[in-house]
């Protein structure tokens, strides 16, 4: 009986050096909502970043790749931006 598993697919370098973007975007996120007070909210942070990233795992195209990728970068700062207002 032949497996349904698909080969492994090789990525370009431009492919790889986007991935690269992406998991560096999704650990940054993760850290910085590991510096949320409260657990609730760190929960659902977590959570969203998760199903954000999971939801969106299969784009190709590279606009699209590249509008998400600025799209996070803004939410992370604003994510910085408001933790160290709830600081001072």
């Amino acid at each position: 009986m032949a497996s349904s598993r698909l080969p492994p697919t090789t990525l370009t370098l431009k492919q790889f050096l986007r991935r690269q973007q992406v998991l560096q975007l999704y650990r940054k996120i993760l850290q910085a909502i590991h510096q949320v007070p409260h657990v609730a909210d760190r929960h659902y942070l977590r959570d969203w970043a998760r199903a954000e990233f999971k939801r969106n795992k299969d784009a190709t195209e590279e606009d699209a790749i590249r509008m998400m990728i600025t799209q996070g970068n803004i939410q992370l700062q604003e994510l910085k931006r408001t933790l160290k207002l709830a600081k001072s």
